[in-house]
């Protein structure tokens, strides 16, 4: 396998090779929301936890979405993916039709006036982080590729089957990853 000839930008999708040891990032896609010369943030948009919003924020409104591994940086922070664009204060664009943060008064709000859906909005605990030129390295060292799929056409989809998917739009050099089991030392 020859490393990934598409290079990370902001809105990127970044799938991992399929026997990442790592708890959060084994068959994770992560949406890269900033990437530049001193680094990268994304958050890992198929991983979601058995917890509801409002078990882990006590004040907040009747909500019925889980919450979402982003990643293993600062897990006590909450982290927000939506489509809703400058409707939420302070949110930041990742590109055309996808935002990342906002003031989370202003989601309440928005949850409490049913002007929001979980088609719109996801919370992630932690992000996933990269210090400048660590994402490329790990890149050159195949374990990540770059999708060339645009993540508005996935961010909102089943997570269960997301990391395939994805893969099989990359074409062949990536069908052994698709059917690869998750224990090599099974197979």
């Amino acid at each position: 396998m020859k490393t990934s000839t598409i290079k990370p930008e902001q809105g990127s999708l970044l799938i991992s090779e399929p026997y990442l040891r790592d708890y959060y990032f084994r068959r994770s896609v992560i949406l890269l929301a900033e990437h530049n010369s001193d680094g990268s943030f994304g958050l890992i948009i198929n991983k979601p936890l058995d917890i509801k919003l409002n078990e882990v924020i006590l004040d907040f409104p009747d909500f019925n979405t889980n919450i979402y591994i982003g990643g293993p940086v600062q897990t006590d922070r909450l982290f927000i993916l939506h489509s809703l664009g400058r409707k939420i204060t302070e949110s930041h664009k990742i590109m055309e039709g996808l935002y990342w943060g906002g003031k989370i008064e202003t989601i309440k709000s928005m949850i409490e006036d049913k002007k929001i859906s979980s088609k719109d909005i996801r919370f992630f605990i932690g992000y996933s982080g990269w210090d400048k030129s660590q994402l490329e390295k790990e890149m050159e060292a195949l374990s990540w590729v770059v999708s060339k799929t645009k993540p508005n056409n996935f961010l909102f989809e089943s997570p269960e089957d997301m990391w395939k998917n994805l893969l099989k739009t990359m074409g062949q050099n990536y069908a052994m990853w698709v059917y690869s089991p998750i224990d090599p030392l099974m197979n």
